[in-house]
């Protein structure tokens, strides 16, 4: 009798074992594979174009070209004042900047905690129950696991919307000051007797 009960509990203990072996694994190949369709989802930010500020002015009273010359560049100095935009500033844009951040590859967690999960599992069973625990411990494990990978990745993705947004913002407000430059350019050199457009 002693010999089919332990026969029989080796059978469960490896039905068990079998079963949780496919299931962490499933579980790692679906933490592995969700991961990348989603960073594949976000699409590319567009790239900024440079703000207009070109004026061109014609002359109407007769000022000649070093007349012209003083009076674009101390409107230019008056414009830069007001606007608080100097168009021959390299201004860069939203989409020329780079940051890297590190980031563990998708799944890491999962794995990590299938591996930590199995050995806690194994560690607090009975001794003759060793393996069922393990793979209990080992499915726990890449649960909490996956969950810290999906929780990484929301993260990461709230970010980079973060980073947008205030690119789009800063892209905005060059803008505006690039109109105000224009602007001001336009009101000086129509006030010392200029054609702008």
């Amino acid at each position: 009798m002693v010999t089919k009960r332990t026969a029989q509990g080796d059978s469960q203990a490896r039905r068990v074992c079998r079963f949780g072996v496919l299931f962490v694994a499933s579980l790692t190949v679906a933490g592995c594979a969700s991961a990348p369709a989603q960073r594949q989802a976000s699409p590319a930010p567009a790239p900024a174009s440079p703000p207009v500020t070109q004026v061109y002015f014609y002359p109407t009273a007769g000022q000649s070209s070093a007349q012209q010359d003083r009076d674009r560049y101390e409107c230019y100095l008056w414009a830069v004042k007001q606007s608080g935009f100097d168009p021959s500033q390299p201004q860069l844009s939203p989409h020329q900047r780079v940051e890297v951040v590190a980031m563990p590859a998708p799944g890491h967690d999962t794995a990590v905690g299938a591996v930590t999960g199995a050995v806690i599992g194994a560690a607090v069973s009975r001794p003759h129950d060793a393996l069922a625990g393990a793979v209990v411990g080992a499915a726990a494990g890449a649960i909490i696991g996956a969950a810290s990978d999906t929780a990484r990745q929301q993260q990461a993705e709230r970010i980079q919307r973060t980073y947008e947004q205030r690119d789009a913002q800063r892209a905005a407000s060059i803008e505006e000051q690039a109109q105000n430059y224009r602007r001001a350019m336009t009101a000086c050199l129509a006030g010392r007797g200029y054609s702008v457009r």
